[in-house]
């Protein structure tokens, strides 16, 4: 065995089998559970290892370089020539300390963010934490529509109205990757961050830039209000240090088995510090690139470039035919592969804030079409000129939410209480403290800032412009300030997850049923439902209800004064078995009665079991066939949603039935 790799027979499990660390009750609720665990790290070379933990910090890097970046980079470089490489590297060393934290979150606690969130707050404060990271998403999912949609336009010239609407259509991309399984998705990433990376050497290549130029730019000088070069460095930051990375980052690395020892953890730690700091800092390179080449091109030349659109326009004139092609190729990789992170950190919080589980591609959609309604009416208002616009109001709403994020997961892995022997070293704690309070600091400065544009331009109605947007940022505020100096013992009761309480609860509870329904088809395929029926009636004394609906054009026009040979033929068969199963258990003291519905089967079963008071339903499926589904209809979803009771779903037919 290598030095390297921690031995199963010579350490304790920690946390221990069916425990948690001290303070985080277990949870039945696994972040992204499809893929959770589902890659293998314990085995083989160091450099094996090290590769099989690669790929989680890549997923998360894309969003360090979405085209809401590349508006702050390309007006900073174009504004302020290499100045500002520093803002890029300082806010470069803060996603790095803080995706850092993210991951030993995750692989420590099991926890991703939201859940740690949801295990330690209230309700009402989960809620608001959701809603705004919910509007962060949307946000920079806004900033994915308008770069994909640039990308297009520049490529192919399409017109940007119809580029923004064919971006809807990426969920069916987002579907098809998800069954690869998230290796395949790793790769994917990283074949898209490697093309944008080949892209800018080109770039840089072609532009020439003054390497001296760059490396004075590493050097800090002063930032101010009036050159704008403070208000462009706080978009840099806001825009590289992005607030659903942190919930995504300490959801994607539980996707790696790893022992729960403490060296096994301690090995898990040090692998995806490792990780981190190569994606984040490939993340850096493609930013540093795109201000480098704005700096060179444009800034050398006095054009100040406040617009995508013009920035490649200007390549084509200044650089030739191919920097241009390059560049736009690499905006529509960067707002593809962070289309993908955006999704995933959407799923993780709904999940982890609020338990509450949601088809991938129906929350794709959801996501998308509120990125795409201010797009849309941006462009028809303002033309193409109004989406560099947006991308910057987008930055400003991710600044909004990050300290909303960075806080709780300082203090969450600053806690002895939450992550035992892993909890931050006084010094890295102090370190991170600090960093949060300068993205404090900086985004407060930004939303002042925001706030008093946005009264000047308003003119007579500044005043409704204040009233409105004041008294929420003293609320949020007043949040964030309630979470940095809140007590760490004041956690919030959770319920018990565990499975003693599930057990005992459902013992606890002797569940008696008093008419028992079933759905019948009227052929032979209902003697699997019946058998099932016949066995709950027996044991508990029930009556049964037959329930059958006549559907055919008689019964959808006519209802009950139906008489057709349907009608008929349904109803002779569904009283001759009501005889023939009322003679048999009528010895068990279960009367069996008939239930007739017409037209619709989901409203007319619904109607049955409420009119004949059922509280057991059994019903049939026939699992789930797409093309079944379309032919014969479904029914069995709004069948569970309509009726209130238990429902018993039988699929198949019995040996010897057709």
């Amino acid at each position: 065995m290598h030095r390297d790799e921690p031995d199963p027979t010579s350490v304790v499990l920690y946390p221990p089998p069916g425990e948690a660390l001290p303070g985080v009750e277990p949870t039945r609720v696994r972040s992204l559970e499809d893929v959770h665990r589902s890659v293998s790290v314990a085995h083989g070379h160091w450099i094996q290892r090290l590769l099989a933990f690669s790929g989680p910090a890549y997923l998360v890097s894309v969003g360090y370089m979405d085209p809401g970046n590349w508006a702050t980079d390309i007006e900073g470089g174009s504004r302020f020539g290499y100045r500002l490489i520093w803002v890029l590297l300082m806010s470069n060393l803060m996603a790095v300390l803080l995706q850092t934290l993210s991951a030993r979150l995750g692989l420590v606690t099991g926890r991703d963010l939201a859940q740690a969130c949801r295990d330690s707050y209230r309700p009402v404060i989960r809620w608001a934490l959701f809603i705004l990271c919910e509007i962060a998403i949307a946000a920079c999912d806004l900033a994915e529509v308008l770069g994909t949609a640039i990308g297009l336009n520049l490529l192919f010239g399409i017109p940007l109205i119809w580029a923004v609407l064919i971006t809807a259509f990426d969920v069916f991309i987002l579907l098809a990757m998800q069954a690869w399984g998230i290796r395949k998705m790793e790769a994917f990433i990283i074949a898209l961050i490697s093309t944008i990376g080949l892209c800018f050497i080109i770039e840089i290549f072609l532009s020439k830039p003054s390497w001296t130029g760059i490396a004075s730019g590493f050097i800090p000088t002063a930032l101010s209000r009036g050159d704008h070069s403070l208000y462009i460095a706080i978009g840099i930051l806001g825009a590289t240090v992005m607030p659903h990375n942190l919930y995504l980052h300490s959801a994607l690395v539980q996707s790696r088995d790893v022992h729960r020892s403490r060296e096994g953890i301690k090995q898990a730690c040090r692998y995806n510090l490792i990780d981190s700091a190569v994606a984040l800092n490939c993340a850096f390179f493609v930013n540093a690139a795109i201000l480098i080449v704005a700096a060179a091109t444009f800034w050398t030349r006095g054009h100040v470039v406040g617009e995508i659109q013009e920035a490649h326009e200007l390549l084509h004139r200044l650089l030739g035919s191919f920097a241009p092609a390059a560049f736009a190729v690499a905006l529509l990789c960067a707002g593809q592969s962070s289309t993908l992170t955006g999704t995933l950190a959407g799923q993780i919080t709904m999940e982890g804030f609020l338990h509450l589980r949601i088809r991938p591609w129906v929350r794709r959609l959801i996501t998308r079409m509120l990125a795409l309604a201010p797009a849309v009416i941006v462009i028809m208002i303002s033309g193409d000129q109004g989406t560099y616009k947006l991308l910057i109001l987008s930055q400003v709403i991710l600044s909004l939410q990050l300290p909303f994020a960075v806080v709780p997961l300082v203090k969450f892995t600053s806690s002895k209480r939450k992550m035992g022997p892993f909890a931050s070293h006084w010094f890295w704690a102090g370190v991170a403290w600090l960093v949060a309070g300068i993205i404090i600091f900086l985004n407060a400065q930004l939303v002042f800032g925001k706030i008093s544009d946005w009264n000047r331009e308003a003119g007579s109605y500044g005043p409704l412009v204040l009233a409105l947007t004041v008294p929420t940022s003293l609320a949020l505020g007043a949040l964030l300030a309630w979470m940095a100096f809140r007590r760490e013992g004041e956690e919030y009761p959770q319920r018990s997850d565990s499975a003693d309480a599930v057990a005992q609860a459902a013992l606890g509870v002797a569940q008696q049923f008093k008419r028992i329904g079933v759905a019948l088809d009227a052929s032979d395929s209902d003697a699997a439902m019946l058998t099932e029926a016949v066995a709950l009636a027996r044991t508990h004394r029930a009556d049964l209800v037959l329930m059958h609906v006549v559907e055919g054009v008689g019964g959808q026009w006519y209802g009950q004064h139906t008489d057709d040979a349907e009608h008929r033929h349904d109803a002779r068969y569904m009283h001759e078995l009501a005889q023939r199963l009322g003679a048999s258990l009528g010895e068990y003291g279960v009367t069996v009665t008939v239930s007739l519905g017409y037209g619709s089967v989901k409203k007319e079963l619904v109607r049955i079991a409420r009119h004949e008071k059922i509280d057991m339903l059994v019903a049939g499926g026939h699992g789930h066939r797409v093309l079944s589904d379309l032919l014969r209809g479904e029914t069995l979803t709004g069948l569970r949603h309509g009726v209130s009771v238990p429902v018993l779903t039988v699929r198949g037919n019995l040996p010897g039935t057709k």
